[in-house]
């Protein structure tokens, strides 16, 4: 199985490919095309800030390729965001392939924003949800969050329930980290992988 990670300025590459060892799952990290199309399966991880990485994904085409993907996409954080149709962060137009919006959380609630450490998770749905115990912790780090919708397939509460996972057709998102988060985040990525 041939495994690809798209590299752009905004990837947290390291510790997935981390995680993929732990699998036994070796990936390769490239932004070529041809490989990304040829792959089984692509994981789109990210970190950062949208516009800019929106702007470098536009000016390698990558934006088009993702979307033309007929493979497994698998969109990890910021990833997942870019997936969706707009962001707030910076007037920010995304690749579209998630009509759910991405929205800043409201910090006239008193609690820190960006959400930094582990948050529980429910209404959890197969296939990439399989085996995931209902309310397990999951690690996030983000002030932007998609807006629960028809595409959501996992909820977190922070501030007001949001999706912490998306999926339509051949593309999933998650809104945490899987490579940090412990066994569920384990079994989300094998999950993944075995789709």
């Amino acid at each position: 199985m041939k495994l690809v990670i798209i590299k752009y300025n905004a990837g947290n590459i390291q510790s997935v490919l981390f995680a993929l060892e732990r699998l036994g799952i070796d990936a390769l990290v490239t932004d070529d095309h041809e490989e990304i199309k040829q792959a089984d399966k692509v994981l789109f991880p990210g970190v950062g800030e949208a516009s800019s990485a929106m702007k470098y994904l536009q000016n390698f085409h990558l934006d088009w390729l993702i979307k033309e993907l007929k493979q497994p996409v698998l969109g990890i954080c910021l990833g997942m965001q870019l997936l969706c149709s707009h962001s707030e962060e910076n007037d920010t137009k995304c690749i579209g392939i998630f009509e759910e919006p991405i929205k800043r959380f409201d910090d006239t609630q008193g609690l820190k924003i960006p959400q930094i450490g582990w948050n529980n998770i429910y209404n959890l749905q197969p296939p990439l949800f399989k085996n995931v115990k209902e309310n397990s912790y999951v690690y996030l780090v983000h002030s932007y969050y998609a807006s629960l919708g028809e595409h959501t397939i996992a909820t977190a509460d922070y501030i007001e329930p949001f999706s912490v996972a998306l999926h339509k057709n051949n593309f999933y998102g998650v809104q945490f980290h899987p490579e940090k988060s412990a066994e569920a985040g384990s079994i989300v990525l094998k999950n993944f992988i075995e789709l």
